[in-house]
């Protein structure tokens, strides 16, 4: 859309999967789109992707768990563009699993950054250039585990994801007197590499998940991006402090 010509939008974690093709579309709605990963080659290759399709795109390799980097990082990038109209808070992720009784602190500390900590490292990093930008907003990532509390094992993971609902609201309270507004969607499962290992080696079980969810299909990344979409969009600008579920019913159980 040639309204957001000029506009820039920041993904983290967008060198595949979900966070791509929310780049990929931010980037055909005519934001300039700014991706970061810790993959600098898989990063290289997006952004070519991306220009091949005629999309303003950069990358930014910056690990979102280390607060110095997060910084560095999204000042460099607010000062070069002068504004930051949308940031995604994409980057994140189940980190492994472990049962309360024998789980590090080290991989405790390490699930609650990845999915927490980065939220907030880059929030407040990117506050100062969304004050600058054009209906600006933040869009973060929760999900079903963290009103579920996790699967077997999850459970740090589901503690993560209720923060990020918090800290969202929290956000969007903070902000709303700069009119920057603050949302959170909530995927259900959706078909990415985030699900490779039990579709590789249990596909029968990939296969079963579909059954519980009440539209009868897996979510596709592009079902995730439209949503993203919407709500980095002038159409949501009366909306913040929301959690949308894009789950096909999921979260109701059949």
């Amino acid at each position: 859309m040639s309204e957001n010509k000029g506009m820039v939008a920041v993904v983290t974690g967008a060198t595949g999967g979900i966070g791509f093709e929310v780049a990929k579309r931010l980037g055909k709605d005519g934001y300039t789109v700014v991706l970061n990963g810790i993959e600098d080659e898989a990063g290289a290759k997006r952004v070519e992707e991306l220009k091949a399709e005629g999309i303003e795109a950069e990358y930014f390799g910056f690990d979102v768990t280390k607060d110095e980097a997060v910084t560095e990082n999204i000042t460099a990038i607010g000062n070069k563009y002068g504004r930051i109209d949308v940031l995604v808070n994409n980057a994140g992720g189940l980190g492994g699993r472990s049962r309360f009784e024998e789980m590090t602190t080290e991989f405790y500390r390490f699930v609650m950054a990845l999915n927490l900590d980065s939220v907030f490292f880059a929030s407040r990093a990117a506050i100062p250039f969304l004050k600058k930008g054009n209906h600006p907003s933040i869009i973060n990532y929760t999900s079903n585990a963290g009103w579920t509390a996790g699967g077997p094992g999850a459970g740090i993971y589901g503690t993560s994801k209720a923060g990020v609902h918090a800290i969202t609201r929290a956000l969007a309270k903070d902000l709303a007197e700069y009119g920057i507004r603050v949302n959170a969607v909530s995927p259900g499962t959706i078909d990415t590499p985030f699900h490779a290992q039990i579709k590789a080696t249990k596909p029968e079980v990939f296969a079963s998940w579909a059954n519980n969810i009440m539209l009868g299909r897996l979510g596709q990344p592009e079902d995730v991006a439209g949503v993203v979409s919407f709500l980095a969009s002038k159409d949501a600008s009366f909306i913040t402090a929301e959690t949308i579920q894009i789950g096909g019913g999921q979260a109701l159980g059949i």
